[in-house]
């Protein structure tokens, strides 16, 4: 059975700081990742007979170190692991700032419980480094196994993360640029950018903010005002967002609906009905005679039975409110891909004055 979910049922007009709707362009953060190695595991490393970039991970590293390994002898460890690092550099970071990193076995290791990260940089879209990054796992995962093969996890114990794991060593510089004030809206809304529109003018004076499409809005800062604290008032105004477009959302997967508060049914009869085909197997044996030259065979019997249930009709009234809709598609007792065929049917019909999207 489908869930429904009304929101936005006929609820008064709200007001948002613009610091929610919007962002500043060129505030941003900035995606960096890294190979490194995670040592001191308990025998649930890479195998490295399977993963042998593992080993010449660890004899480049030992040859940095001055520790040099004979040609060709594979070391054949259970305590090491090969990683990739993830992080986000956050807008405005200086050298020396500490960052949280994601670490996430990239072999076949079992687990990285236990295990530390040895110093691995981290680098950004452009192939700099931008932070190093070392320290000790926090793995909420856990997982075990069996001499004859049988193993049981909890959670993801193969990847953990290292709270400020990661040191700043390069700032991105740039992140925004002088002069006017660029908004890009979260959600494109021409109602919204205007709304905002006014409400920098009213608190700036008029013909300081020009909005250029739905998304983007163009301000000029007061001449002389400190740009710190004309964005921390710019972003801290209030604003009445537009309402949202009537759309009716449909996840076939999970079995929900919902609707937002704009949509609307002009009346409609909607009659529905369910086949069943049921098929049932038996398996018939057929003995052979006592002291017989034959034997047993195995024979299958099949039982197909089809049945319809009485169709029910169901009315919607014009402007037909989100509680009466749910309501009576509830009522009707359909099956999953039955609401999806009768939202289809009142769109193709023109009684559903609202986007249909199926997810």
């Amino acid at each position: 059975m489908f869930v429904l979910f009304a929101t936005g049922a006929i609820t008064p007009a709200h007001a948002e700081r613009i610091k929610d709707l919007a962002q500043v362009a060129g505030v941003r953060g900035n995606p960096l990742v890294g190979y490194g190695l995670v040592v001191g595991l308990d025998g649930s490393g890479d195998r490295t007979s399977q993963t042998p970039f593992t080993v010449q991970s660890l004899k480049t590293m030992l040859d940095q170190l001055g520790v040099s390994i004979p040609p060709g002898v594979n070391p054949q460890l259970k305590n090491v692991a090969a990683v990739a690092i993830h992080a986000e550099l956050p807008p405005y970071s200086k050298p020396g700032q500490s960052i949280d990193v994601t670490v996430s076995s990239i072999g076949n290791a079992g687990s990285l419980r236990g295990g530390s990260l040895l110093m691995a940089p981290l680098r950004g879209a452009d192939g700099e480094v931008y932070a190093i990054a070392q320290g000790n796992l926090v793995v909420s995962g856990f997982g075990a196994s069996g001499k004859d093969g049988s193993r049981i996890s909890v959670n993801v114990p193969n990847s953990g993360s290292i709270p400020n794991g990661a040191i700043v060593e390069r700032a991105v510089a740039g992140a925004a640029p002088a002069g006017n004030v660029t908004l890009n809206l979260h959600e494109a809304d021409f109602t919204t950018a205007s709304r905002i529109v006014s409400a920098i003018d009213g608190a700036f004076g008029n013909g300081r903010a020009h909005a250029v499409d739905a998304v983007t809005i163009e301000v000029m800062p007061p001449a002389g005002m400190d740009r710190v604290g004309f964005l921390a008032r710019l972003e801290s105004l209030d604003v009445a967002p537009g309402t949202s477009a009537a759309k009716v959302i449909v996840n076939s997967r999970t079995g929900t609906v919902v609707m937002g508060g704009q949509v609307d049914v002009l009346p409609a009869a909607v009659s529905h009905g369910s086949l069943t085909v049921s098929i049932t197997e038996n398996a018939q044996v057929s003995q052979p005679a006592p002291f017989g030259d034959g034997r047993s065979v195995v024979t299958q019997q099949s039982s197909i039975e089809a049945s319809q249930d009485g169709g029910r009709m169901f009315l919607f009234q014009g402007g037909t409110s989100l509680e009466a809709i749910v309501r009576a598609v509830n009522a009707v007792g359909a099956a999953p891909g039955d609401i999806v065929a009768i939202l289809e049917a009142l769109k193709r019909a023109g009684a559903l004055r609202a986007e249909l999207e199926v997810i």
